[in-house]
């Protein structure tokens, strides 16, 4: 099991950079797959999609899921 890091949480569609990419400016391909990672106040196991995105020669993995109606948390592998 890969090991994922919490990067951000954000409001829908608020700019979130990664590898200089802004995430809400790119398709997600989602890749069927899914990971558990702790929720960074409440410290609860949390289900999180796994995502990629490429744009051009860049590729970025994150999970992804909303921790609330429109606020999302995104982890990083790590």
């Amino acid at each position: 099991m890969e090991n994922w890091v919490y990067y951000r949480s954000v409001i829908d569609g608020e700019e979130l950079r990664i590898s200089g990419l802004n995430i809400w400016d790119h398709e997600w391909n989602n890749t069927r797959l899914w990971t558990t990672v702790k929720d960074p106040i409440y410290q609860q196991d949390r289900t999180m999609n796994i995502y990629t995105i490429t744009a051009g020669e860049t590729t970025i993995t994150f999970a992804a899921g909303e921790f609330s109606n429109l606020v999302w948390g995104f982890y990083l592998p790590g």
